[in-house]
């Protein structure tokens, strides 16, 4: 993938994607890193810990979550990536559902964009992807932050991620995002059972069939939390990390996180996004490995 100070290579090794999140109610570190200088040093940190990109986000997509203006948006990020000007030597990804955030923190440093509504929310967004040149992470959320864990979840959860996914990468594509510029995530908890979650994870490989690069985020997710307290959940199961779930806190939840992740690229991920980088870069090593044995 072709980036301003770069290019990404996709495929040769797992490449690991560190989460920032600016804001004040994100479901792992909601307030964390809400001030700016200590959102920067978290960046630097990332980096020096091994992260091959930085996803920096402004607006918590959690489930029950509410939007978040983009001027208050652009307000927690913009001076964030100012700072990070010149001092980051890894690309810069803003998670953002909204083209007028993405075009500004583009402008800002910023070099590829990770949209979790797949392009449903702002379908501006590929029309700034496309002009912009960038990468487009699009992902798979079936309903809205606020209410997606309310259901009802899909019948055939690979059926409606896949079908989800084509409509979002045909919307891009129509816009002039170019094939090799796209990137796919299933969206591991976003409007998904606890069981789907894990129903996509065995399933990954499927997801090869549509044709383009998979980014997978299981990261700290509540679906983790249940299982490490024995709550799995049957097919039905509404529960997706809401309040109303007895789980395991998310800083908790690392090897938890550590075996999903390997699930993920032992399935076919080409980018895991994630917290706890140094952990999940040694992860990624080593499943990394156990694949190109396969290959040999």
């Amino acid at each position: 993938m072709k980036l301003r100070s770069s290019v990404l290579t996709l495929g040769e090794r797992t490449l690991v994607m560190g989460v920032l999140n600016v804001t004040p109610d994100s479901f792992s570190d909601g307030g964390k890193f809400f001030d700016v200088r200590r959102a920067v040093e978290r960046a630097l940190a990332i980096e020096r810990e091994g992260a091959d990109l930085l996803d920096v986000g402004g607006e918590s997509t959690r489930p029950g979550a509410e939007e978040t203006p983009a001027a208050e948006e652009l307000r927690r990020v913009l001076p964030v990536l100012e700072a990070l000007r010149g001092r980051l030597k890894i690309p810069v990804s803003i998670d953002t559902r909204k083209a007028a955030v993405a075009e500004i923190a583009l402008g800002a440093g910023a070099e590829m964009v990770n949209d979790v509504s797949g392009l449903r929310h702002d379908a501006r967004m590929a029309e700034v992807t496309a002009r912009r040149g960038v990468p487009l992470i699009l992902m798979h959320m079936r309903g809205e932050p606020g209410t997606m864990q309310e259901g009802p979840f899909a019948r055939d959860v690979m059926k409606d991620v896949s079908a989800g996914l084509r409509r979002s990468v045909a919307a891009a594509r129509r816009a002039g995002v170019a094939k090799g510029q796209i990137v796919v995530d299933p969206g591991i908890g976003f409007g998904k059972s606890f069981a789907q979650n894990y129903e996509l994870l065995r399933r990954m490989d499927e997801l090869a069939g549509l044709g383009y690069p998979l980014l997978v985020g299981t990261s700290r997710k509540g679906f983790l939390g249940a299982t490490l307290m024995g709550e799995r959940g049957g097919r039905g199961d509404r529960r997706g990390g809401g309040a109303k779930a007895k789980i395991v806190p998310p800083e908790e939840r690392v090897w938890a996180t550590a075996a999903s992740v390997t699930a993920s690229i032992l399935g076919g991920a080409h980018i895991v996004r994630v917290h706890d980088v140094v952990e999940m870069v040694q992860v990624a090593r080593v499943a990394d490995a156990v694949l190109r044995q396969r290959s040999t």
